[in-house]
């Protein structure tokens, strides 16, 4: 049995993610982990809900458990603590300063969450994570926002995971809940990129793609334990 376990489906590639995962007939089951639950239903789609900061204290199985009437989940639970499953882990988890408020609560997502969801996934038996970096990406960056991406890239490292994916993609395009002027210029100026087909790892890329991109790289064999995937790569493997 594949089982996905996934956090960050709110935001513009986690909810592409969600889909690819739903969709794809590969996963039996896809466990969604976030602060509070999506209005999106699907019969192999559980979501489980609460603090992030404290997943690795919640009580799991029964939050699953309270959601099957008639002992839908049981073969879920028994596979993954029965160590009998093949489970890859997806994280999409992110934010921004301004949405955060400061760089210490920016940090707080986009390190502490995502660290924490590792550890969670590691507990849980996930072989695999395949984490949503970004394109900069550099522990001794001079830029926070990268930095702070570095930064979780080499803590993720430390799980050893027997697959280790970093999606490094360029500017993302897709249909945002919010609205960013910065991003919206970008894409102004850059977009042609797209048109044009210049510049493969520093033109924008749709969320769609990387989602794709994340998903067949999670069914795909590797012989890497840790592999960087640039937004060239994922366009490429999107086609």
């Amino acid at each position: 049995m594949k089982i996905a376990l996934i956090s960050g489906t709110s935001g513009l590639v986690g909810m592409q993610l969600l889909h690819q995962l739903v969709h794809s007939k590969a996963y039996e089951y896809v466990l969604s982990v976030g602060r509070r639950k999506l209005a999106l239903k699907h019969d192999k789609l559980i979501q489980i809900d609460g603090d992030l900061a404290k997943l690795n204290s919640w009580d799991w199985e029964e939050k699953v458990k309270s959601q099957a009437f008639g002992g839908e989940y049981h073969s879920l639970l028994d596979s993954i603590l029965g160590n009998k499953a093949e489970i890859h882990a997806f994280s999409s988890l992110g934010t921004t300063i301004k949405q955060a408020g400061s760089k210490e609560k920016f940090y707080a997502v986009d390190h502490d969450l995502v660290i924490g969801f590792a550890k969670w996934a590691k507990k849980l038996g996930a072989k695999k994570f395949l984490y949503v970096s970004a394109m900069g990406a550099d522990a001794k960056s001079s830029i926070f926002y990268n930095k702070v991406k570095g930064e979780t890239e080499e803590d993720l490292k430390s799980f050893q995971f027997d697959y280790l994916g970093l999606f490094r993609p360029s500017l993302l395009l897709g249909q945002r809940h919010e609205f960013r002027f910065g991003e919206l210029v970008a894409t102004v100026f850059m977009k042609p990129m797209v048109w044009l087909k210049l510049f493969k790892n520093y033109r924008p890329i749709y969320d769609h793609q990387v989602a794709k991109s994340m998903v067949k790289k999670a069914l795909t064999t590797v012989f890497n334990p840790v592999e960087v995937i640039t937004s060239g790569e994922m366009q490429d493997l999107s086609k």
